[in-house]
């Protein structure tokens, strides 16, 4: 089954990771869950009809998952009040105005905005460890490359856990500062 995945236009590659521009695009988020596997059941109730329209909602890819933390913390610990997030883009037929309002109260409609992204793909379980590993990976090349990032990392995956890891994409990406 395909679904239906933000469109990108890549606008440099470099040794490891590659510059995409994004525009801005409507998710679903739910925060402050420090276990993804609620997180995810709240947000997919949400698309399965846990709304005021009771409207399905069409599964798109990927799934983004990222941790706000303390700035005089390294990117790679985490901090004792970190807040997590994890979010389902919605289809790009939905705007803020048509998208079906969530009937729980942990689940908010935003607006993710688009720009420069530095994506580092893997391949593998999108685990703490395999996702740290990217992170790390990609802000090591950018911090090489000096390329300047303006966001915290997000873990996007694209797969379900049916899918062999071996053929699971995942993606470690962070907003930059790009000419």
């Amino acid at each position: 089954m395909a679904y239906e995945e933000p469109p990108y236009e890549v606008v440099s590659k470099a040794d490891g990771y590659e510059v995409r521009k994004y525009s801005d695009r409507v998710a679903a988020q739910v925060s402050n869950l420090t276990r993804p596997n609620k997180a995810f059941r709240i947000l997919f109730g949400y698309i399965s009809g846990a709304n005021h329209s009771v409207a399905k909602v069409s599964m798109t890819i990927p799934v983004a998952q990222s941790e706000k933390i303390e700035m005089t913390v390294p990117v790679t610990q985490a901090a004792q009040n970190e807040t997590r997030y994890m979010q389902f883009f919605l289809p790009s037929t939905y705007t803020m105005e048509t998208a079906p309002q969530p009937t729980n109260p942990s689940v908010e409609i935003i607006v993710v905005e688009g720009g420069y992204y530095a994506v580092y793909s893997y391949s593998g379980r999108a685990n703490d460890r395999n996702s740290k590993k990217a992170e790390v990976r990609l802000l090591e090349r950018l911090r090489l490359d000096q390329v300047n990032p303006i966001s915290e990392v997000v873990r996007a995956t694209y797969d379900g856990p049916l899918t062999l890891p071996f053929n699971r994409r995942n993606e470690a990406m962070v907003r930059v500062v790009w000419p």
